[in-house]
């Protein structure tokens, strides 16, 4: 029917299918209606206006007085006539209409309401999912906060032990030298000779 985006889930599609099938037919009966209406009207125009023609055309070539008076009482019964067969009809297409209509959205009602219920119970589950996975997200940012020498990979720092005393001091060379007397060599000093 229509492309639809990768994240649009089969529930929503379905939903939406169902959503454009019901207008779809709804828009069919009423446009179809709609023209029944003016197929009608444009009969009773073409009528009337035949009728005012032959009444007009009786009208001209009346020689007294009663024969003008006669021709328009005789076209009068006839133009009610077709005004009431007018009524008649409109009355019966507004009826029609509203059966047609009935039954469109009988047909379509059962689908849409599965469809919407189907897409109700995947959003409360895809929101649920969603919590769970803020939830648990929360609580490793929580256990990180709580010991920051666990790093998100599992693996603990590595630290180094130098055995002396409490405090250590630089020695005059680039040595470092323990409170205890204990001599530490620089990294890139050459050893004493």
């Amino acid at each position: 029917m229509f492309p639809y985006s990768r994240n649009v889930t089969p529930a929503v599609r379905n939903h939406l299918d169902a959503q454009t099938a019901f207008l779809n037919d709804l828009s069919k009966s009423i446009f179809n209606s709609f023209q029944q209406l003016q197929n009608l009207n444009m009969q009773l125009v073409q009528t009337m206006l035949e009728e005012t023609t032959l009444a007009s055309k009786q009208m001209l070539t009346a020689d007294h007085h009663t024969e003008l008076i006669d021709a328009a009482a005789s076209r009068a019964r006839p133009a009610a006539d077709k005004v009431r067969t007018y009524q008649q009809h409109l009355s019966r297409l507004a009826a029609d209409t509203q059966v047609e209509l009935s039954r469109v959205a009988e047909e379509h009602v059962q689908e849409t309401s599965q469809t919407a219920k189907a897409l109700a119970e995947e959003v409360a589950r895809t929101a649920e999912e969603e919590t769970e996975r803020h939830i648990q997200k929360q609580e490793e940012s929580l256990h990180q906060f709580s010991d920051p020498f666990i790093k998100g990979s599992g693996k603990k720092a590595t630290s180094t032990t130098v055995r002396g005393s409490a405090s250590m001091q630089s020695a005059p060379g680039g040595n470092v030298q323990g409170g205890s007397g204990t001599h530490i060599q620089g990294a890139n000093k050459q050893p004493n000779q």
